[in-house]
């Protein structure tokens, strides 16, 4: 995908970035590209690298310091460290190795990290290719289920992103990524197809469900099938957590499908995590969580550039569609 966040670098910078991390033996040899761009992400720029002894690694590069963002994406990457630091320490949980971090922002003006190179299929587009039997894809989707729910074991110390703000309330922190998401738009001029203030008010109309979270989860927010490797029909490698927060597990992307059909049928997931149905408090919830995930795709359009109105259309559908069903009618 293509993106303005993109902070691609030229091959001298990747050699000085791969010395930095692995010393001078390690820089490949010849004056060619030493890196392959991985162009599926969406924010990050990514790089397959191998290095002189054959090993490979990857390389994340956050967006350019000039580059505006979205407020929850300032210094998303270090949220992402962060989230895969404490993932690694859940027993069963499959996620790449941090191989060398960069916050000097001496080479690059930007945040960067090094990770191990998982040598398997992204299980979303090997699915969306025909690569994977329908059996295949609802025992990986059961998987990550599972793997979710480990995931939400974790206990944090507050609501909100892993390192801060702090929230003492699931409603405080819901509310303000909301009205962050809101105040993004707003500062570009986007047009959500609804009135910034009637999606407050619904929002406010149904908050008291969120009073129900009470203990701070471990949430990755982002797990889906393209955020997955799986080799042999197993997942293998759970990827971009930059998006991670302490807060309420059914954020989980993995349980969209409940509210907004295009995401997928979600029944294989909410099995492997261990749901069969929700209750009327949790519904309301799920739905708030969509709309929060409707609208940032929405505004997140016009941040990152895109050349045609595809994905902001579609996402304006979306955001009517949750809209709807938590009872909003057009002024």
């Amino acid at each position: 995908m293509e993106s303005l966040t993109k902070n691609r670098q030229s091959t001298e910078v990747l050699r000085a970035l791969i010395e930095r991390a692995f010393g001078a033996d390690e820089v490949p040899e010849g004056d060619s590209e030493v890196g392959r761009e991985l162009t599926e992400g969406w924010f990050n720029v990514a790089y397959v690298i191998e290095l002189r002894s054959g090993r490979k690694t990857v390389l994340k590069i956050a967006p350019p310091a000039d580059v505006p963002v979205c407020t929850r994406e300032i210094g998303m990457m270090r949220n992402e460290i962060e989230a895969m630091r404490l993932v690694e320490r859940i027993p069963g949980v499959p996620v790449p190795r941090i191989e060398h971090v960069d916050l000097s922002h001496e080479i690059v003006d930007a945040d960067l990290f090094f990770m191990e190179y998982i040598d398997a299929d992204n299980f979303g587009f090997a699915a969306e290719d025909g690569r994977l039997s329908p059996e295949v894809i609802d025992a990986g989707s059961r998987e990550l289920g599972a793997l979710n729910r480990a995931i939400n074991s974790a206990v944090g110390p507050h609501f909100g992103p892993l390192l801060g703000p702090a929230y003492d309330t699931w409603r405080e922190a819901f509310l303000a990524i909301i009205e962050e998401t809101l105040g993004d738009g707003e500062a570009v001029g986007i047009d959500l197809g609804w009135d910034p203030d009637v999606v407050r008010s619904v929002v406010a109309q149904h908050a008291s469900a969120l009073d129900e979270v009470t203990e701070p989860r471990l949430v990755e927010v982002d797990l889906w099938d393209k955020n997955a490797m799986i080799r042999d029909g197993r997942i293998v490698a759970i990827l971009d957590h930059e998006r991670a927060i302490y807060g309420d597990p059914l954020m989980e992307a993995g349980f969209t499908g409940i509210d907004l059909a295009t995401f997928g049928d979600p029944t294989a997931f909410m099995e492997g995590y261990g749901i069969t149905e929700l209750t009327p408090t949790e519904r309301t919830r799920r739905r708030l969580y969509s709309l929060q995930l409707s609208l940032i795709m929405i505004v997140e359009t016009k941040y990152r550039g895109h050349t045609d109105t595809v994905v902001y259309d579609w996402a304006r559908g979306e955001l009517d569609v949750v809209m709807a069903a938590l009872g909003a009618e057009r002024p």
